[in-house]
């Protein structure tokens, strides 16, 4: 939950067969690994306990393993022709390839999940800055106040009630 009161939400994961994966219950962040099957999952953020406030939710979904059934990688191959010394080598040249495309992507990835947290704080810091300036201006007048009703306190000590005749 990046921004909204009390920064915490419900969270549902149910499985394609409709069995409850996850359930988490006001919580303001999670991260849930689970192995998957074929089918659609459903899942859902619920802010029914708190109608009143409106909620800001960052998540992002990341399929490991996703369409490594070996044919693409196969599939360069055929065009080549020639010694084995070269089937060789661009073998070495691909698996380079895909490790970097790899960690690049996790890269990004966690760049994206450290920008949601950075959010989160930063609208953190924002409405503890208004609530200080709040209750800052609220101090400011009551001391105005109290030192108004003090200087009058102390004027009326010294005025002379008496009247005098003259």
């Amino acid at each position: 939950v990046l921004d909204g009161a009390g920064l915490d939400v419900d969270f549902h994961l149910l499985s394609p067969k409709g069995e409850t994966l996850v359930f988490d219950e006001r919580k303001s962040d999670g991260v849930h690994t689970v192995e998957t099957e074929d089918g659609d999952y459903m899942f859902c953020f619920d802010n029914t306990f708190s109608t009143i406030s409106e909620k800001v939710i960052f998540f992002e979904l990341i399929l490991d393993n996703m369409g490594e059934d070996g044919q693409d990688e196969e599939d360069w191959k055929k065009y080549v022709t020639g010694t084995d010394l070269l089937d060789m080598k661009l073998e070495d040249i691909l698996e380079s390839i895909n490790s970097v495309k790899a960690r690049l992507s996790k890269s990004v990835q966690i760049q994206t999940l450290l920008r949601a947290f950075e959010a989160r704080d930063r609208n953190i810091q924002e409405s503890n800055f208004d609530r200080v300036n709040f209750w800052s201006m609220v101090n400011l007048g009551v001391m105005v106040v109290v030192s108004a009703v003090q200087v009058y306190m102390l004027k009326s000590l010294f005025e002379d009630k008496r009247k005098s005749r003259t």
